[in-house]
């Protein structure tokens, strides 16, 4: 049996052929510091099976095993790393076993055994990708998700590699450095680590990705890696770029300017935090309130105070002290003549503001109140 072992440190090299060479009928042919070396030797070389480590310089080892798999070769994989945490995602590329280091002679032996025992299976007939969907969106407000026409939902591997999702997704196509992800995502981590778990996470992501045909859409090299956005829908493109087109909000756009709130489902990703995206997170929330004010407003002058309410209501329950938001919700109460609702809303706005901030409402406020009360007696 014709083996090779790639691993980026020599003591490996030697360990792995001592142990090995007390296995009879095998014959180490490669030794390898690095997957690349390793993958041109495999292009022109038949070899039963490769002993690779998972944490690797540049390519890691799973890397290295999804590319050879792609080009349709089947060799036996067993992966030797110090983590137990990868075996999942080493099955994922058909692996055949994965071996915990420090590698003990008893354990090995019982790998080669069962390598030399079972026959070679036949290569994997590979067929184009079915169903080709007609439109995929990416989501992150409200929730972080990739969806299709055809009602398939994204299958995340790991909570990092919807975080890298996320956090390429809201660069909308800008690159971004290496240096940057580790820092932003893996900064309490030692720095080989990182740079390891971020390979694994760039990896776990494209297949996701690949799912829905958009394994190409990654972009990485050494250094950097983005998101193409070009063949998908998101959501917050489509928000952000809605707003844009419409800085004044009136009778002529109504239906357009409520398409566009409707579009912001929740906060940027929902429930899930990331300190790096605090920042746009509140961004995007002002954003939204300062558009939906307009709406309202324009709401209100069309007379359509029910959808104002119900809109403005929103706004107070994301942020029960906003007084941009309680002053239009008195207007529309008013408009209604619901003189036992503007009272209400008055004393729960001036009893939370005093409770969280131990301040009354402003003069414009409780003038305004005075004013529309009078108005409807």
């Amino acid at each position: 049996m014709k083996v090779i072992c790639i691993d980026d440190e020599k003591a490996m090299h030697l360990i792995m052929k001592r142990m090995l060479s007390k296995v009879k009928e095998v014959e180490i042919v490669g030794s390898f510091m690095d997957t690349a070396a390793a993958y041109s030797y495999l292009m022109n070389h038949d070899v039963d099976l490769i002993f690779v480590d998972i944490s690797m310089p540049k390519e890691n080892g799973l890397e290295f095993a999804e590319r050879l798999r792609e080009s349709g070769n089947e060799v036996k994989i067993v992966f030797i790393t110090s983590h137990k945490e990868y075996a999942l995602f080493a099955f994922d590329v058909h692996a055949f076993d994965y071996i915990v280091k420090p590698v003990v002679q008893e354990r090995l032996h019982k790998t080669m055994e069962r390598a030399m025992a079972k026959k070679q299976p036949a290569p994997l007939v590979r067929t184009e990708r079915e169903p080709i969907f007609k439109e995929i969106k990416f989501n992150c407000l409200g929730e972080i998700d990739i969806q299709s026409t055809q009602g398939m939902r994204a299958k995340w591997k790991s909570s990092k590699s919807i975080e890298l999702f996320g956090y390429l997704l809201i660069q909308k196509e800008r690159l971004v450095s290496r240096t940057r992800l580790i820092d932003d995502m893996f900064g309490d981590m030692p720095q080989k680590n990182a740079e390891m778990y971020l390979n694994t996470t760039v990896y776990k992501l494209r297949k996701v990705l690949d799912a829905f045909g958009l394994k190409e859409i990654l972009h990485s090299d050494s250094n950097h890696y983005a998101l193409s956005l070009n063949q998908v829908k998101v959501d917050l493109l489509r928000f952000e770029e809605g707003c844009r087109q419409l800085p004044v909000v009136d009778e002529s756009n109504l239906e357009q300017a409520l398409e566009i709130e409707q579009l912001y489902a929740g906060d940027l990703f929902g429930d899930t935090a990331f300190a790096w995206a605090l920042n746009e997170v509140e961004r995007l929330a002002l954003l939204y309130t300062s558009f939906t004010q307009r709406l309202s407003a324009a709401l209100l002058e069309k007379g359509d105070t029910q959808v104002a309410i119900r809109l403005l209501s929103k706004l107070m329950t994301r942020n029960e002290l906003d007084e941009g938001s309680f002053i239009l919700l008195m207007k529309a109460l008013a408009q209604q003549e619901n003189k036992e609702a503007l009272t209400r809303q008055y004393m729960q706005y001036a009893g939370n503001l005093d409770k969280e901030m131990g301040l009354k409402p402003s003069r414009e406020a409780a003038e305004l109140y005075t004013q529309l009360l009078s108005e409807l007696f």
